[in-house]
C-alpha cells in the first residue's frame, strides 16, 4: 500500500490517493458523474439545467471584474454625474474590453431567465416536480426567487432612469401593506427615498448575500436531484429495473454520454449568447432599457416606468388588480366557500368554518385597496408555483399519457404568461388591462384548479381517445441516435 505521506507525484493514481484519503474526490465524481445513471432517453429539453449553471458562473466571473471599477455612490462628482452612473459610463469607455465585460453581464442576466423559465417548461411538460423529486422542485423555486432577488437589486445598480424609478415603483409597493406597509419599505430603502442608503445595501445584497444564497440552493438542488434520480420524458422509475450489479437497465452514466451532449448544447448556447452581445446587445431596449443611458434624476419621471422583461408577467399582473377584478375576487372567495359548504365530505363545523371564513375574507377584501391585492397576487403567482407537486393530482407524471387537452392547456398557460409579459412592458390602455385582468384569472385558475381538472378523463387500454389516459410503459421509450 503506498504511503500517503509521500504520494509519488510522478504517478497520476499515487497523486489521487494521496487527496482521497483526505478529501472525496473520486467518490464525489463517481456519484455525480460516472456513476450516475441517467435515464437514456433524454431529449433537447434537458439541456437547460446545465445552461443554467453556465450563465451562473458567466455572471459570477463578469461580475467580479464589473465590481473592481464600480463605486456604488449616489452622490454627484465634479461633473454633477452620480459617481454610481459615472463609473459604469468609465467601465463602458476606459477600462480595456469593460464594454463586452458588462454585457456579457447584462446579456447574462436576461439569458439566465430564458433558460431557467425553459427548465420550468420542461418540468411542467413531463411532471418532473411529481413525488420523489418534490424537494428538487421546492428548491428550484428558491432558486427562481433568490435569482428574482439577485436580478432586481443588481437592476438598480446602473443609477440610470429606470433603475432608479424602477426601484422607486417597486419599493414603494410594499407601503400598500397594512400596519407593516410604510416601516416595511423604509427598512428595503434604507431611507425615506431611494438614494444613496439603498444603492449601498442593494450592492451588499447583490454582490455577497444573495449569491451565496444562491449557490447553496443551487447545490442543495443538484444534491437532491441525484439522491431521487432524473426524471425522464416517460415519468418512469428508472430504478425499478435494474441489472445483477444493481445499475438501472434503463440508464446510462452522465459522464461520458450526458456530458459529451450537453458539451455541444453549451457550444450553442454560446454562439447565441455572443451574437447578442456582439451585435445586439440592448435587444431593441429589453435588455438593456434606453432610459437607462440617462443617469437619475428624482425630479424627472419617465413616462412610461417598467420592469426588466422577465419580471413583466408578474408586474402586469399587479397592474391588472383594479377595484373591479378585487371586486370578481370577492365572489370567488364566496363561491368557494358556498362550494365547499354544500359539496365538500367534511364535518358540519369543517364547513361551517370554510364559509364564514370565505365571508371574512371577502369582507376584508372589501375595506382594502386594491393596490394591496395587487401586490398580494404578484407574490401569490410566484409563491404558488411551490405547492404545484401537491396540486397536480394526474395519475399520470408526463403529458406524454395525459389527455391531449391536458397538453393544450400547458400551451395556454405559456401563451398567457407571454401575453402578460409584453402588456407589462408597454404603457397602460383600457384594452390592456381587461387582456391582463383574463390572463391573471386564467393563471391562477389554471394552478388552484389543478387538483380537479388533472384528474379529468379515465384510462382506455383499448381504442384510447384524445381525452383518455394513455398506459405508461414499464420501460422508458429509447431509440438509439
Amino acid at each position: 500500500m503506498a504511503d500517503l505521506n509521500k504520494p509519488d507525484y510522478n504517478n497520476t493514481n499515487g497523486v489521487m490517493e494521496w487527496i482521497d484519503a483526505r478529501f472525496p474526490l473520486s467518490k464525489m465524481y463517481k456519484e455525480h458523474m460516472s456513476e450516475y445513471y441517467a435515464p437514456k432517453n433524454f431529449n433537447f429539453w434537458y439541456i437547460f439545467g446545465v445552461l443554467s449553471m453556465v450563465v451562473l458562473v458567466i455572471q459570477i466571473v463578469t461580475g467580479i471584474f464589473l465590481v473592481m471599477n464600480y463605486k456604488p455612490d449616489a452622490a454627484l462628482n465634479a461633473a454633477g454625474v452620480p459617481a454610481a452612473f459615472a463609473s459604469i459610463e468609465y467601465i463602458m469607455r476606459e477600462v480595456p474590453g469593460g464594454k463586452y465585460i458588462r454585457f456579457m453581464h447584462s446579456t447574462g442576466a436576461s439569458m439566465f431567465f430564458v433558460v431557467v423559465y425553459l427548465h420550468m417548461f420542461r418540468g411542467l411538460l413531463y411532471g418532473s416536480y411529481r413525488k420523489p423529486r418534490e424537494l428538487v422542485w421546492v428548491f428550484g423555486c428558491l432558486i427562481f426567487l433568490a435569482l428574482m432577488a439577485e436580478a432586481f437589486m443588481g437592476y438598480l445598480l446602473p443609477w440610470g432612469q429606470m433603475s432608479f424609478w424602477g426601484a422607486q415603483v417597486i419599493v414603494n409597493l410594499f407601503s400598500t401593506i397594512p400596519l407593516i406597509g410604510p416601516d416595511l419599505s423604509v427598512f428595503i430603502r434604507g431611507d425615506y427615498n431611494v438614494g444613496d442608503a439603498t444603492l449601498n445595501r442593494f450592492f451588499a445584497l447583490h454582490v455577497i448575500a444573495v449569491p451565496l444564497v444562491l449557490l447553496g440552493l443551487v447545490v442543495a438542488h443538484i444534491i437532491a436531484l441525484h439522491e431521487v434520480g432524473s426524471n425522464n420524458p416517460d415519468g418512469v422509475d428508472i430504478k425499478k429495473h435494474k441489472d445483477a450489479k444493481g445499475i438501472p437497465l434503463d440508464g446510462i452514466p452522465f459522464h461520458p454520454y450526458y456530458s459529451v451532449h450537453d458539451f455541444m448544447g453549451i457550444v450553442g448556447f454560446m454562439f447565441i449568447f455572443f451574437a447578442i452581445v456582439f451585435f445586439a446587445p440592448t435587444m431593441g431596449g429589453y435588455f438593456l432599457e434606453y432610459n437607462n443611458y440617462l443617469q437619475a434624476n428624482p425630479l424627472a419621471t419617465p413616462a412610461h416606468i417598467a420592469p426588466v422583461w422577465y419580471f413583466t408577467p408578474f408586474y402586469s399582473m399587479l397592474r391588472a388588480v383594479t377595484d373591479q377584478l378585487k371586486f370578481i375576487f370577492m365572489a370567488l372567495v364566496i363561491l368557494a366557500g358556498l362550494l365547499t359548504y354544500f359539496r365538500a365530505r367534511m364535518p358540519e363545523k369543517t364547513r361551517l368554518a370554510f364559509l364564514f371564513g370565505s365571508f371574512g375574507l371577502a369582507g376584508f377584501m372589501y375595506i382594502t385597496a386594491a393596490a394591496f391585492w395587487g401586490v398580494l397576487v404578484m407574490g401569490a403567482a410566484i409563491v404558488t408555483l411551490f405547492f404545484l407537486p401537491w396540486l397536480d393530482r394526474s395519475p399520470v407524471k408526463s403529458m406524454r399519457y395525459r389527455p391531449r387537452w391536458h397538453f393544450y392547456l400547458l400551451i395556454a398557460l405559456v401563451v398567457d404568461f407571454v401575453v402578460l409579459g409584453y402588456l407589462g412592458v408597454t404603457a397602460p390602455s383600457p384594452l390592456g388591462e381587461k387582456v391582463s385582468q383574463v390572463g391573471t384569472l386564467f393563471y391562477f385558475g389554471y394552478l388552484f384548479l389543478m387538483p380537479w381538472w388533472s384528474s379529468i378523463g379515465k384510462f382506455d387500454m383499448g381504442d384510447t381517445q384524445a381525452s383518455d389516459f394513455k398506459e405508461v410503459p414499464e420501460r422508458v421509450n429509447f431509440k438509439p441516435h
